[in-house]
């Protein structure tokens, strides 16, 4: 009977990786985030609709002259000028030429605009949304950490925007300001009234760790503030900001689409999708493709980005925001 023995290993050596001794190595929190995101077929679905949208957006100028037409060009041959300016052939004029139809009266191809749109509304909701992030998350962070007079003002300021009547506000701003900028000025104007939100939601989870453990280590060993902040509360809260920006975006397209669609917002000839279903309104009888493809868009990019985020706050912060 022989005896087989194993080969000694050394006080430096290790079981291989991936070997019936080895521990399983534990994903990293983003790459199981990702794991669940992907795994879960409506937030699947969703992700990859957002990603088409900002493809599109980006590509907003390659797409349109794939298409061959600008989004300011008429085309008085696709239009009936005898039947009040309606787009020849049915569907609102869909044909190889012009892939989404004509506007009607104007001949403008309607894929070009649409597109442009979308890089129009997704940029400002985009911006918009940068603006209110970094805000809120600075007064958040600061209100919740120092505590004290800070905190007070800091509240109060909150308070005072959020009860402020900004969609007048921003209607009155959108009216009055006529040599400006207006996708400059939109992207202001939406992000100045946004802030107090995520600056609520950042403020108690910074509440929550400052008596922590690892705070109290860091300020005792004479880390200053603004190292503690970077370095320790801010990685902290990063889930719950990820979560509420996401859930930021499709708000913002809303409110973009509500200005343009008021007439306060981005002025023609810049394309808009709240612009266009304003102008489609006078012809969803007669031309019912001009109001749905604008509003399709709104409804997908809205949609997507909203289920992308209830998605994003349930696997990254579970508990709401809640201390």
């Amino acid at each position: 009977m022989s005896i087989v023995t194993a080969p000694a290993t050394g006080p430096g050596d290790a079981p291989a990786a991936g070997g019936p001794g080895s521990p399983a190595l534990p994903d990293s929190p983003w790459r199981a985030t990702w794991r669940r995101l992907w795994g879960d077929r409506g937030s699947r679905t969703a992700l990859i609709a957002a990603a088409l949208l900002i493809l599109v957006a980006l590509t907003a100028p390659l797409l349109s002259r794939m298409g061959g037409w600008s989004p300011t060009a008429f085309d008085a041959d696709a239009i009936d000028p005898y039947l009040g300016g309606l787009p020849h052939g049915a569907l609102g004029g869909i044909s190889a030429e012009h892939w989404f139809g004509v506007e009607p009266v104007t001949g403008r191809d309607l894929f070009a605009r649409v597109v442009h749109g979308a890089q129009v509304s997704l940029l400002i909701a985009f911006s918009a949304t940068a603006i209110v992030v970094v805000t809120g998350t600075a007064a958040g962070i600061a209100a919740g950490y120092f505590g004290g007079r800070v905190d007070t003002v800091l509240s109060r300021l909150m308070d005072l925007t959020m009860s402020f009547p900004s969609l007048i506000f921003m209607i009155a701003m959108m009216s009055v300001a006529q040599d400006v900028n207006r996708v400059v000025l939109m992207t202001v104007v939406i992000g100045v009234f946004g802030w107090p939100g995520i600056a609520r939601v950042v403020r108690a989870e910074a509440l929550s760790l400052r008596h922590r453990e690892f705070v109290e280590a860091a300020r005792s060993c004479g880390t200053g503030p603004w190292r503690i902040l970077t370095q320790q509360v801010l990685p902290n809260i990063s889930g719950p900001v990820i979560a509420y920006t996401t859930l930021l975006i499709p708000g913002m397209i809303s409110t973009e689409a509500a200005l343009s669609f008021l007439g306060v917002g981005v002025r023609p000839p810049t394309p808009s999708w709240g612009q266009m279903i304003a102008e489609a309104v006078a012809y969803y009888e007669t031309d019912p493709m001009y109001f749905i493809v604008p509003s399709a868009f709104l409804f997908v990019a809205v949609l997507a980005f909203t289920v992308l985020g209830d998605a994003l706050r349930d696997i990254l912060d579970p508990q709401g925001g809640r201390p």
